[in-house]
């Protein structure tokens, strides 16, 4: 048998359970599961109440959901290898937003209000991706210019006025506290959004398209695959993600304030990385992203519980996230390498 012939059979010979074992072992979602698990752990062993008091597991649970959703978003445009720095101030821009049509109009139902913070969201992120896409400009800039647009127009809108607990329907504000089977409502929310763009990935011929556009644009474009339209796409889901992400912030802290969302576009793309989603698109899933969402938020609440000061806590993070990067950077040379020899051996034996 020739040895091409052995790498067509090889790997058939290897059994199911195996295979799996293998991929779960190098996995890095399970690898960055498992540093959530052991924080969590050593914090509560240090401090009991981090976990079970009256408010630890909710917190555990609640506390993430913000960044969980704006990371997902993040993640289908950083894939496409792009980045969306504009979803913090959009976040803070809806939430303002939010707290008006309440305000304005107190008899509006909850289900409308979602969607119309939804629907924001998604025009501002259309801005975002009509000007990556259609004027070549990259994203990096377009969404910093943005991120400050939308901010300046937040402050202009919002000046010294606030929205308060008091202008909002108290099922609303319930949404906040609200649990279902221990598991809070908010954070429902957020499972649901992962799992269906997650399954639209995964399944979809247009989240397949995502991947391969950011892998290699020219390829996809020479391919025949609708790129300007995907990366639109991926930029209306980011806004519509941190619209309803905006929604979910003025129900969980009942105020609205002109600094709301503030820094957060920075830890949505530092969650996506630390789940192992590539910087430089084509690779990484949301499943990944929402990990690193609960552990990049987790760790922040961990740290000043073992008595770590604010410094350290914002080093930790920095080092996370640049030890991710570097980490990606090393598995993708590996596996060129090993494509390469591949290739030289199935040559050779020609």
């Amino acid at each position: 048998m020739s040895t091409t012939d052995t790498l067509l059979v090889e790997p058939s010979a290897v059994s199911p359970t195996k295979r799996i074992v293998g991929e779960l072992l190098r996995s890095r979602e399970i690898a960055v599961a498992v540093v959530f698990v052991l924080v969590v752990a050593l914090t509560t062993i240090k401090s009991p109440n981090f976990l079970f008091s009256s408010d630890g597991w909710r917190d555990l649970l609640l506390t993430p959901c913000l960044l969980l959703i704006l990371a997902v978003g993040q993640t289908v445009v950083i894939i496409t290898r792009n980045v969306d720095l504009s979803v913090g101030s959009t976040l803070g821009l809806t939430a303002y937003f939010t707290g008006k049509l309440f305000s304005d109009h107190p008899g509006l139902p909850i289900i409308a209000v979602v969607v119309l913070g939804m629907l924001f969201g998604a025009v501002l992120g259309l801005v975002n991706g009509l000007l990556v896409a259609i004027f070549k400009v990259p994203a990096l800039v377009i969404t910093l210019g943005t991120l400050y647009i939308y901010r300046g127009i937040f402050l202009t809108w919002a000046g010294s006025d606030r929205i308060n607990a008091g202008d909002m329907p108290k099922d609303f504000l319930a949404l906040g506290t609200k649990t279902i089977l221990t598991i809070p409502v908010l954070t429902i929310v957020g499972l649901v959004v992962l799992a269906a763009v997650g399954y639209y990935l995964y399944t979809a011929r247009g989240g397949r398209e995502l991947y391969a556009i950011g892998s290699d644009p020219d390829a996809a474009v020479l391919y025949g695959l609708p790129v300007n339209r995907r990366i639109i796409g991926a930029f209306v889901l980011s806004g519509a993600l941190a619209g309803l992400a905006g929604v979910v912030y003025t129900a969980r802290y009942g105020t609205v304030s002109s600094n709301a969302g503030l820094g957060m576009e920075l830890q949505a793309v530092g969650a996506a990385v630390i789940g192992g989603v590539a910087i430089f698109g084509g690779s990484g899933t949301v499943w990944g992203a929402a990990i690193g969402a609960f552990l990049l938020v987790t760790i922040n609440r961990a740290l000043p519980v073992v008595g770590i000061s604010d410094f350290w806590q914002r080093a930790v993070v920095g080092a996370l996230i640049l030890g991710a990067i570097v980490l990606d950077r090393v598995l993708s040379a590996r596996q060129e390498r090993r494509l390469v020899a591949a290739r030289e051996e199935t040559r050779s034996s020609r």
